[in-house]
């Protein structure tokens, strides 16, 4: 007889996360990337649907 127990063994309690302070320009920057990403996203829609980009580019003279 073994004095191991059998099974799983129960995970140890983690500590809570304490609130960290959050610079205003490190807020800043993670709000525009999610609005980057957002762009992007439909961004990418648009060109899956068919309608094109707006601008134009490059326009070609016809002669």
């Amino acid at each position: 007889m073994s004095s191991r127990q059998g099974g799983k063994l129960k995970p140890l309690k983690q500590k809570k996360k304490q609130n960290q302070d959050v610079d205003p320009e490190e807020e800043a920057y993670k709000e525009k990337q999610k609005a980057d990403a957002a762009a992007k996203k439909a961004m990418m829609a648009n060109i899956k649907a068919g309608k094109p980009l707006v601008g134009g580019g490059i326009k070609k003279s016809k002669k």
